[in-house]
């Protein structure tokens, strides 16, 4: 069971090592010497990880569901380790924990950092901190695909039309979703080209945004999106996170028979479309282009912020974080998708109870599978599970030392892996002056929010209640 789990990590050990070494030739190349030496040890250490679990002995043993959930989270805590390497020992004197907080927040795409200034970092550091968050992305994704089996039949059928996962159509899936990830990842970088990022500010925003992540190459945004058009373009491209990662695929080789495959993403752009026309009517005024970048990054889960009017709305986005994007995109929360379900199963049942010999229709709008109990079962047993994990996060956050509004507030955002930002009223905190006892509260949450938070029961079931 040991080698199964830890082969799946190692594609991503020796992911760190490429990223490694391309950072260690771009320090040679700009003549970053400071930090060199501390990418060696993050290249050496997942280099020889990574090959060695390679060699390890072949375990017949049939990879169970819990062995599939150990090994993803799992993998939450050790790779992160490896990422934390530069960061401990750089010349910038950040204690372990530190390291080990600013990795986590960057492998979770979360974006919450201790570093105050990034002027004062150097450049090979920040593309550290980027690449730690494509990296992570590409883990969440993957780890869907590994946790499939748990989901429900609708969320499996908008990904394929195979009733199971075999090994060649996983290892397939995988593929796909590598290919459209770098794929994203390039265009969203020629855009920002285009709106005239340079090269080093375009390449950190492409890896961020597709990861959904929070980290920036720069201290304010407000200076790169100077214009009304660049802040359109950029809020467009951050969308792109929202949505599947499959949406990209599934439009080009859509087959009339496969139109289910874009249903989410059909209900994902009906309910993005609501949202603005309601900001639009009710919340407009001169600025209303920056509204729509805030909606933009709130619903992808991004959190920058650019104006600071707009702290008066902080609820509203946070309702809309909450709420969630695409299954199978970088984004978290509840996802939009589910609500919807769960909506529609609800006002069946009243109407049911209401007008017994009425007829209901059993399917979401333009979806061709119908909604049963065991699906309603999972999706009312992950609210419920969100609601404790919130209650829980926020009471330990509240004991930590920090105020009650402000705990609840991190707490959703901790959940929710999303950056703490003026669009949700907790822009100024100190993550570094944080106590230990905070960070590593944070950290555990983080990893949760990346979860799926029914994997967690399922995990808990089985060592806890053995029947």
């Amino acid at each position: 069971m040991l080698r199964n789990n830890l082969i799946y990590l190692s594609g991503f050990l020796l992911l760190i090592s490429l990223f490694s070494f391309i950072n260690i030739i771009y320090s040679y190349y700009f003549n970053l010497y400071l930090n060199l030496h501390s990418y060696l040890y993050s290249l050496i250490i997942s280099l020889i990880t990574g090959v060695a679990i390679l060699f390890l002995r072949k375990n017949d043993h049939k990879i169970s569901i819990f062995d599939k959930i150990f090994a993803v989270i799992l993998g939450y805590l050790f790779l992160p380790f490896v990422i934390s390497l530069p960061y401990y020992f750089s010349i910038y004197n950040i204690s372990l924990i530190d390291s080990y907080f600013e990795s986590i927040s960057g492998f979770t795409s979360t974006g919450f950092t201790i570093f105050e200034n990034i002027k004062h970092l150097d450049q090979s550091l920040i593309l550290w901190r980027s690449t730690s968050q494509w990296i992570g992305g590409v883990y969440f994704l993957f780890s869907i695909i590994l946790l499939i089996d748990i989901f429900d039949k609708n969320l499996k059928n908008s990904l394929t039309n195979f009733l199971s996962f075999n090994s060649s159509e996983f290892i397939k899936q995988l593929i796909k979703i590598l290919i459209l990830y770098v794929f994203l990842t390039f265009v969203i970088y020629i855009f920002l080209k285009i709106i005239n990022f340079r090269d080093f500010d375009a390449f950190n925003f492409a890896l961020t945004i597709i990861s959904s992540g929070g980290f920036k190459p720069v201290n304010d945004l407000n200076l790169l999106l100077n214009k009304d058009y660049k802040v359109l373009v950029f809020s467009i491209l951050i969308l792109l996170s929202f949505f599947s990662i499959f949406f990209t695929y599934n439009v080009l080789f859509l087959k009339k028979n496969n139109l289910n495959f874009l249903t989410e993403d059909f209900y994902l752009l009906l309910y993005l479309l609501s949202i603005v026309f309601v900001f639009f009517v009710f919340l407009s005024n001169n600025d209303f282009l920056y509204l729509f970048f805030s909606i933009a990054s709130s619903v992808s889960y991004i959190g920058f912020y650019l104006l600071d009017y707009e702290t008066n709305y902080y609820f509203i986005y946070l309702i809309l974080v909450i709420i969630g994007g695409s299954f199978f995109s970088t984004s978290s929360g509840l996802r939009f998708f589910k609500i919807l379900t769960l909506v529609k199963f609800s006002l069946n049942e009243l109407v049911t109870h209401t007008k017994p010999k009425q007829i209901l229709q059993s399917k979401v709008f333009f979806d061709n599978n119908k909604i049963d109990y065991e699906v309603i079962n999972k999706y009312f047993f992950t609210i419920l599970v969100f609601v404790i994990s919130l209650t829980l996060i926020t009471s330990l956050i509240s004991i930590s030392g920090i105020d009650f509004s402000t705990s609840i507030k991190l707490g959703v955002l901790t959940i929710m892996n999303t950056v703490n930002s003026g669009l949700y009223g907790i822009e100024n905190l100190n993550f570094f002056e944080m106590s230990v006892l905070t960070k590593s509260i944070l950290i555990i949450f983080m990893i949760i929010g990346r979860v799926e938070f029914i994997t967690i029961i399922i995990l808990f079931k089985k060592y806890l209640f053995k029947n």
